[in-house]
């Protein structure tokens, strides 16, 4: 049987909303469950998703854009990593 689009039966990834300095927002970034948890919890999901940023920046020609704060899907909006 098939499995529906979109679903992650084996938590391999867990998925995060990213806000741009600019204020645009890219949602469902994917991030390997396998790098966070432990005493950094998200912290690893920020340099994960800040290098992607820089390879698709680099492959676009154009520079990255600072990211303002990082959000767990289904997370309390309170939790919003502020990156620095």
């Amino acid at each position: 049987m098939a499995k529906k689009p979109g679903t992650n039966p084996k938590g391999e990834f867990v998925f995060f909303d990213v806000i741009y300095e600019d204020g645009s927002q890219r949602s469902n970034r994917r991030v390997p469950a396998e790098i966070l948890g432990g005493l950094d919890k998200d912290e690893p999901a920020r340099g994960f998703i800040i290098e992607q940023d820089r390879e698709i920046a680099e492959k676009s020609g154009r520079s990255p854009l600072e990211i303002q704060s990082i959000t767990r899907v289904g997370a309390k909006p309170d939790k919003a990593m502020k990156v620095r």
